[in-house]
């Protein structure tokens, strides 16, 4: 059951990236399909397969890791525009973050079957991933929709957007790969951890929603 102040009341986060102020629910954005920054999105969806395909067929890594930092420049880019050309959406706000998961997720998935990086940071961030899935199914019980996506989740996606290239060419022989990759494992480790650290601030706040949930069902009891 959700608050007498409705979905509205949810724990306000910071400043999301779809183009929106400060403190504007998600549910609140106009409901915009044809806009640049969702096209730019839906561009880095499009993306996910073939940038997969490279990294597991050809092993064509130059190509892949363009896709990679062009998915990483849009990320950034469509945020931007949003609030240049004032296009924020709730399609944008949805299919933002979805590619950027995709994205990690599936690189994740093609760098350890290569086995350029080590288990353990499959399983953290994936880890991380399906807590968030727990979490999000968890605001939806109490009527809530998705929370905004927090700055350092954003940061820490960047990081790791630029960090699996760096790995990719770290893989190979040369000065380039022998000069690139502390950088890369630096990033890595940094963007895993802000990752880890975005997802328990995300779970802090579903906490507090649910706390308040239950206060008020009690509260409603007693009266």
């Amino acid at each position: 059951m959700t608050s007498s102040n409705g979905p509205s009341a949810a724990v306000p986060g910071p400043r999301p990236v779809d183009g929106s102020s400060a403190g504007t629910d998600r549910e609140d954005l106009p409901d915009r399909i044809w806009t640049l920054p969702n096209a730019l999105s839906v561009l880095r969806l499009l993306g996910v397969p073939v940038f997969l395909w490279l990294l597991l067929g050809p092993e064509a890594d130059g190509w892949a890791v363009a896709i990679l930092m062009v998915s990483g420049f849009t990320d950034w880019l469509d945020g931007k525009l949003a609030r240049w050309l004032d296009q924020g959406s709730k399609l944008g706000a949805l299919l933002d973050p979805a590619a950027d998961r995709l994205y990690i997720v599936s690189t994740l998935v093609a760098l350890a079957l290569r086995e350029i990086v080590p288990l353990w940071v499959v399983v953290v961030l994936v880890g991380r991933e399906l807590v968030l899935g727990v979490a999000l199914l968890v605001l939806r019980r109490f009527g809530y929709p998705p929370l905004q996506v927090h700055y350092l989740g954003k940061a820490a996606t960047l990081l790791l957007l630029y960090a699996f290239p760096g790995l990719l060419l770290a893989d190979g022989t040369g000065w380039l790969a022998t000069a690139i990759e502390p950088f890369a494992w630096a990033f890595t480790i940094w963007g895993t951890a802000l990752y880890v650290l975005a997802g328990l601030f995300y779970v802090i706040q579903v906490f507090g929603i649910v706390r308040s949930e239950r206060a008020g069902d009690e509260s409603r009891v007693v009266r």
